[in-house]
């Protein structure tokens, strides 16, 4: 994952309104209206700072954070358009490393833009939500086998959202993507600027939908890659996700096929997956970064899911799945521990903000379960959506941010786009994110594999796409396609095919 109100309040002005409030909330708390910058402690190259916002903008009493920024200044200040916002998804990442990235864009947007990246609400920097580790390093099982494991499930829920909201303070029940939204503006605001352009991928798209609701005549341009789709209950949700895992999985699998350098070219490699699945159902298997340490097939799942994002990690997902194969039968698995007593994890605090993801009964979850694995049963369901979708489980508090359809009407174009085998945010995501703003939004498609298409599909007219949409607002034709560039060790033929794309997207 990676992940609006039905009414988000009031609008902030840039102005002191009647009555002494800024915004939206009294003047005493009023966010800084300009960054103080330094250079950062991790690259002196790039600037850092802090804007200190409300915790909750609804109720100024809850008090206040500090919301972590970071810039990478223009290199060419005569050629510089504006600012450009982003943030790398999550919910999680970390946008001030995000912005520390220097290899991120081409030099020419780095020469016309100040890039500026924050670490949203609950993240990093930006009063991080702190949680036990001895409660994250020992879950519940997702995938519970009886009413007392879905019993216990909820149970665990429960007790790692009040050890979160112990640990942090208010501002763990105020991470929402809504409030994000406004922080967004604030950093515009701060900045001194009339509008951002913006760009993002995965639930940084979210962050960006939402946005453009509610400020969509303070947008320049904005790049949404790898698009949530908020509309979606929990049957579409989950379903979605599984099929794109699978068709996902199914695709590296025939990459492996036609890549003689694939470590499992030659082999049926669904049926050798299926064998090393059984093994670590059968308690055989051990990790191979952390010797001695029980691998579950759930674990090999994850990790293959989450290796699919990257077509560059193919060659090595199937070396994995080779060593594992390979392994003798181990006799000395134990559980892995953690030598701290916390972390972040704004993960679960996000998605039951974000999200309503009911499953009241054992009966439900059974039905969901089966759905997942009918769509997917080479991934068992696969473990992204599932991880989303039983995050919450046993959670009663309201849902601050629930899902409504996208309603964008006062902003420019904005360019969606998004692979056809994405696994994490499934390519009908961004159609149909699209279908629900066509008259404010473009879409690109990107017709090869990933999470991500910009940057990681190594497709220059993705690329090409992107950038020219940045510095001239102008956006590819409706309905462009790029040709798949397959991932490395495999035949380069869409080569001329991309070359093709990119002297051919803007006609029309």
């Amino acid at each position: 994952m990676r992940s609006t109100t039905h009414a988000f309040g009031l609008v902030f002005t840039s102005a002191l309104m009647l009555g002494g409030v800024l915004g939206g909330f009294p003047a005493s708390a009023a966010p800084a209206t300009t960054v103080q910058w330094t250079a950062c402690p991790e690259d002196t190259t790039a600037e850092c700072g802090s804007l200190r916002l409300p915790v909750d903008y609804g109720s100024p009493a809850e008090g206040t954070f500090d919301l972590a920024v970071a810039r990478r200044k223009a290199t060419d200040p005569a050629k510089r358009i504006g600012v450009l916002l982003i943030n790398p998804g999550g919910p999680g990442g970390s946008g001030v490393d995000y912005a520390l990235r220097t290899n991120l864009f081409s030099p020419d947007i780095y020469a016309r833009f100040d890039v500026v990246g924050w670490d949203p609400r609950g993240v990093s920097r930006s009063r991080p939500v702190m949680c036990s580790n001895e409660l994250l390093d020992h879950p519940a099982s997702i995938f519970p086998a009886s009413q007392a494991e879905f019993d216990a499930l909820g149970a665990y829920n429960r007790k790692l959202l009040d050890d979160c909201r112990r640990r942090t303070g208010p501002l763990a029940d105020h991470v929402d993507t809504a409030s994000t939204a406004q922080d967004m503006d604030q950093i515009r605001r701060a900045l001194g600027e009339k509008q951002i352009n913006y760009f993002a991928a995965s639930y940084g798209t979210l962050m960006g939908q939402q946005y453009a609701e509610r400020y969509g005549d303070k947008i320049r341009t904005m790049v949404l890659d790898s698009n949530m789709d908020h509309s979606l209950g929990i049957w579409d949700y989950a379903s979605t996700e599984s099929a794109a895992m699978e068709t996902t999985f199914t695709e590296w699998a025939r990459w492996c096929d036609r890549t003689p350098s694939c470590a499992l070219h030659g082999r049926n490699v669904i049926q050798l997956w299926h064998d090393v699945l059984a093994r670590a159902d059968r308690g055989e298997l051990t990790d191979p970064d952390h010797p001695g340490t029980l691998l579950r097939a759930q674990d090999i799942v994850s990790t293959m899911g989450f290796g699919l994002y990257r077509p560059n990690q193919y060659a090595s997902l199937a070396t994995y799945v080779l060593k594992l194969s390979q392994q003798s039968k181990s006799d000395s698995a134990r559980p892995r521990t953690s030598a701290s007593t916390e972390s972040n994890s704004v993960y679960q605090a996000a998605v039951c903000s974000d999200w309503n993801f009911p499953i009241r009964t054992f009966a439900e979850y059974q039905a969901l379960e089966a759905r997942e694995r009918a769509l997917a049963p080479t991934m068992r369901g696969g473990t992204v959506g599932h991880t989303d979708v039983t995050a919450c489980v046993g959670v009663t508090d309201p849902v601050t941010n629930p899902q409504h359809p996208l309603k964008i009407r006062n902003a420019p174009q904005i360019l969606m786009l998004d692979a056809v085998y994405d696994p994490s945010t499934p390519y009908a995501w961004t159609v149909n994110a699209h279908q629900q703003s066509r008259n404010t939004t473009t879409l690109l498609t990107y017709d090869g594999w990933g999470h991500s298409s910009y940057d990681r599909s190594g497709s220059p007219c993705v690329r090409a796409a992107v950038e020219t949409y940045l510095t001239t607002r102008k956006t590819p034709a409706p309905d462009s396609h790029c040709a798949a560039v397959d991932p490395p060790g495999a035949p380069k033929a869409a080569a001329a095919e991309n070359k093709r794309d990119v002297a051919q997207l803007h006609a029309g």
